[in-house]
Formats: C-alpha cells, structure tokens, sequence
C-alpha cells in the first residue's frame, strides 16, 4: 500500500484522506525523522487507523512513531461517544505503562563516590525481569481493591503519601473500573506481580538534572542543576497484558465490520463489549498506578538505608506520574464543536496546559508536568504541556524516543559487545536480569530523544522544562 505524504510545514506531515479513511493522518516529525518513519509499516497505521468507525479530528502520530500492534506505537485517535469504536490494539497490551519522576535534596557529587553500591541496592530490592513477582501476594478480594482503587490502596498500605496522590494523573484512579469483567487468568496473573517493575523498556532510573531550559517553570517545579532524580518506567504487568489479550480475541470473535487489519479488533463504545474492555482496562490501569506507587516507595527505602540519611535529609518526592497506554473519556473541541470523545494514546503521553480544570492546582500555571524518557544511555526531559495541543493533537505529545531496530535487530547489532562496559565507561552504572534485555535495549535501537522533543516544541505541543542525564539504571 502507497501512503501518499504531503509536507505542511518542518514538523508535520499530511496522509489525505484516500480510499476507506474517514479522515486524514497527520504526523509530527522532522524531515530526517520522516525518512526514519517511511521505511516501516507505521504510516500504514496511521491510513488503517483513520478507517475506523467514529473517527473524529484526525489520526494522529508523534514523532516517536514507530510499527506497533494495530494502532501504531506514538499514535492518538479520538471516537465519538456515540458512533465510534474503542480497540485494545489502540490502548496496547501494557495498559497504563507511564513513567514516575522523583525529585531528592541531593546533589549528584553526594552519590557519585557510592553510585554503585545505590544501583546494587536498588537492582537486590526492586524485582524485576520477565515473570517476576514480588513480596506483596494479594488474594481476589485485595486484588479487586487495588483494581478500584489505584495508587490511593498502595497510600492506605504505607507505600508513600496522600499527596503523591497529588501529582499522579487523575489522583492514581480510573473510574468505572469492574473486576467482575476480568477473565480467571488475568486474576491470576495479577495476584503477585505488584511491586515488580517487569522486563524490556522497563527501568529505574538514578539520574541527575543536566540542563535548565525554562528557570520560571523548573524553581516551580524544585529542579536545579546537579540535582538527584528517580525516574521509573513500568506498567501493568502481566495483568494488563492477559486483559489486553482477553479482549482482542473476544472483539476479533465478535466483529460487526470490516477492518484493512485484523489487528484493529474493535467494538462500538455503547456496545457490552466496549464497556466491559473499558471496565477491565480501568482495572489494570489503576494496577499500573499502584505498582507505581509502591516502586517510588521501594526506591525511597533502599536510598534511606544506602546513604545513611534522613528521610528529611534526602527530600525524596513526587513531580508527576504520567500514563502511555490508555484510553480515556475526555471533552475536546473538533471542528468548532465541543464533543466527548474516546481518545486512544498509545505511545503518547497527555499533555495538558496551563489552566485546565483537570490539572491539580500545583500546576495550574505551570501546565502539566510531561515526562520523556531516552534510552539508558543518553539523556530524558521534562516538559510542560502547551495551549496547542488542547486545539491541535486532543492534549497529547510524545512518550520516548521510540524504537529504531526492533529487539531481534538490536541484539544483532550487539553482538560481541558488552554494553553495561560500554555505558559504564560513559559514567552509567547499568544493572540487568539477563545480557539479553541490554542487547535488545542499546541506544542504537532508539531514535535520538532530543530531536524528537524538539519536534513537539516547535509543534507547540509542549515545551522543555529540563534534560536529565542518567546515572545508574536498573532493567529486568
């Protein structure tokens, strides 16, 4: 299938309308990232996506883009409530996987003489790799309760504080979240992986602010150059991704009409199906956030004991907790017109602006906290969400730096290479389960984070607050 792009300007790109699409594509991205993106099936997703029932605005890629499962990784789609479709494949199997960014009182020269004593720490307490469980084992009914009640079940444990609460996305909770829709797999699944940060992309991070672009809004935030951060990246698990998996065979099943790719298995919004995926993706969405919450607290615990210091003495808190994977009920304007709309953001991370009655009160002004995460090897940034994107891309901006080389091509480009040397002669200390997971994660594997922030600053989606710079990184 040829994709026909028109370029509108230096970072977006037009996919008209041809065929079955009900509206256009657009991409954000640079020239030099645009050629990255032509040479994989994702502008292909980007056409598919804008076939599907209900389609409102347009379908929508950030510059992170890359070939996904149905939807494309970095894609966003709004649905009308009434007409339109909500597809597991447009959410992805890691529902809620988001990222948590820490902030400490310490600088990093305090670290620096026992980095590696702190990352061994953190890899000895924090369990992670593929299948791992954890110390916290939850019968059906505790389980259900962390499934309703988010990040606020691991508050009432002692995992953290009600004002992290604070700065997480929608206070750690989706609404509407029914248990009673989850297969007796995913129940299982769920039971004793909580508190395990998982394999992959996952990490923990140990970092240190590099770079201060907007001085207002980072003494706002309590960022300083040289400043100690945490930054972790997980999601749901294995329950998440049994969910993801019960639904798509469920709507592949019960399919009412055709689709170019067997992989946008979908059902109308008001239909008992669509409720009932909304209903389970509500439940591992609230399971991310808790799993979240109780890895800040992990991370908090092993630097109190490594460094010897007061809590008060390490300042260890709470900026934001962003979410990737979801699909979420949200008011946005199209076309002149205020509608309640589906919006998919798989990849993609909310990005709201200053003023919006969804934002907590901290960051009224400010906008919303936006955490990109790089590869392990280079660098991350905070930015803030911008006005531009509650009227262009329904109030979202990339997630990350996105894929290049899939995983099977990174672990050949790595061959013969010791990689936690390589980075450790960098300055970063790296600790992984398997040599496997660093092959599979060089920075090789990822396009160049800074170039795609930039391509959403110019875009006016969000704006750079400060780059951080890893230190030591603990992956499954």
């Amino acid at each position: 299938m040829e994709i026909e792009v028109i370029k509108l300007d230096d970072v977006r790109f037009l996919i008209p309308k041809k065929g079955q699409m009900r509206v256009d594509g657009l991409v954000y991205a640079s020239q030099e990232l645009m050629e990255g993106i032509q040479k994989d099936q994702s502008l292909i997703q980007v056409a598919n996506v804008a076939t599907l029932p209900g389609i409102v605005g347009r379908s929508l890629a950030m510059p992170d883009i890359h070939w996904g499962y149905g939807f494309p990784i970095g894609g966003v789609a709004a649905f009308d409530m009434d007409e339109g479709i909500v597809s597991p494949g447009g959410v992805g199997y890691d529902i809620n996987c988001g990222c948590r960014l820490m902030l400490t009182n310490l600088l990093s020269e305090d670290i620096k003489p026992i980095l590696k004593d702190l990352v061994t720490s953190l890899f000895k307490n924090i369990p992670c790799g593929v299948g791992t469980t954890g110390a916290i084992k939850l019968n059906q009914k505790e389980l259900f309760q962390v499934t309703t009640k988010g990040a606020s079940w691991a508050v009432e444990q002692g995992f953290g504080s009600p004002e992290d609460l604070l700065h997480t996305e929608d206070n750690g909770r989706m609404k509407d979240a029914d248990p009673e829709v989850l297969s007796d797999r995913a129940i299982q699944r769920g039971k004793d992986q909580l508190g395990t940060l998982g394999s992959g992309n996952h990490f923990l991070e140990v970092g240190e602010v590099a770079e201060i672009y907007d001085t207002n809004v980072a003494q706002r935030f309590g960022l300083r150059v040289g400043q100690v951060t945490v930054l972790i990246h997980s999601g749901s698990r294995g329950f998440g991704h049994q969910i993801c998996d019960d639904f798509l065979k469920l709507m592949t099943k019960n399919m009412e009409f055709p689709l170019p790719d067997r992989q946008l298995a979908c059902a109308k919004i008001r239909s008992d199906l669509g409720q009932r995926y909304l209903s389970a993706m509500a439940c591992a969405a609230n399971y991310a956030w808790a799993n979240r919450q109780i890895l800040m607290h992990y991370a908090k615990e092993t630097f109190l004991k490594t460094l010897g210091i007061s809590p008060r003495e390490l300042g260890f808190r709470l900026l934001y907790d962003v979410c990737h994977n979801i699909a979420k009920i949200e008011s946005h304007t199209v076309g002149g017109k205020s509608l309640k709309v589906c919006v998919h953001r798989k990849g993609a991370t909310r990005a709201l602006p200053p003023g919006h009655p969804l934002l907590p009160q901290d960051f009224q002004e400010t906008g919303q906290p936006v955490l990109i995460p790089g590869d392990m090897g280079t660098q991350s940034f905070i930015l803030v969400g911008a006005p531009n994107a509650l009227l262009e891309s329904f109030s979202s901006t990339c997630h990350g730096a996105g894929r290049v080389l899939s995983r099977s091509q990174a672990t050949k480009a790595a061959k013969g290479r010791a990689i936690n040397r390589e980075l450790e002669d960098q300055g970063i200390i790296v600790m992984s389960r398997g040599k496997e997971t660093l092959k599979e994660e060089i920075p090789d594997a990822y396009k160049d984070v800074s170039k795609v922030v930039d391509v959403v600053q110019r875009a006016m989606l969000a704006t750079k607050v400060a780059r951080l710079r890893p230190l030591g990184v603990i992956k499954g």
